[in-house]
């Protein structure tokens, strides 16, 4: 018996030390830990949900060919970007991209990704659209890179919203 015990120690020593960080893990799982993935019954993680952008082209717009494909979309223009790195990894300055000019403000959700052009600025700002609301001006939305930790300091009207983003091709 203390042969087998000796012959098995190594392995018995990994298992329980294995076994002792799985229970501690298990208990403290839940305490107060920030962005925790819950587990789905057959072991995968389920990450949080993010809004995405909305469709904003119908599927009869789209036609594929053995040799093109040709996007339906009336007022449709390309864009680029600069190397902000504000909205990494999803855009960078060798993306291309296509955006619509929307008509009217309910065609703006949360998700989407705009191009607007910000107060006391030359450029354009190309951001995620983090939430929209009114107040006594009237709607509003507010937008965050994908890649900062804060949202844009300032809200942003409809008149300011230049594109939406439809398509972005790598």
């Amino acid at each position: 018996m203390t042969d087998l015990i000796a012959k098995y120690s190594g392995f018995l020593i990994i298992t329980g030390v294995f076994l002792l960080g799985w229970l501690a893990n298990s208990l403290t799982a839940d305490m107060g830990q920030i962005n925790t993935e819950s587990p789905l019954s057959n072991g995968l993680f389920v990450p949080k949900d993010v809004e995405s952008p909305s469709n904003h082209i119908e599927r009869s717009q789209i036609h594929v060919y053995n040799d093109k494909i040709v996007l339906d979309i009336p007022n449709a223009r390309w864009a680029e970007f600069t190397n902000t790195n504000s909205m990494d990894p999803i855009l960078d300055i060798e993306a291309n991209s296509i955006e619509i000019t929307p008509k009217t403000s309910r065609e703006v959700k949360v998700g989407d990704i705009i191009a607007y052009q910000p107060a006391n600025f030359d450029g354009l700002v190309v951001h995620r659209v983090v939430e929209i609301g009114t107040d006594s001006e009237g709607w509003y939305s507010i937008a965050k890179g994908d890649n900062l930790t804060k949202a844009d300091p300032d809200k942003i009207r409809f008149s300011q919203i230049k594109g939406v983003l439809v398509g972005i091709v790598y």
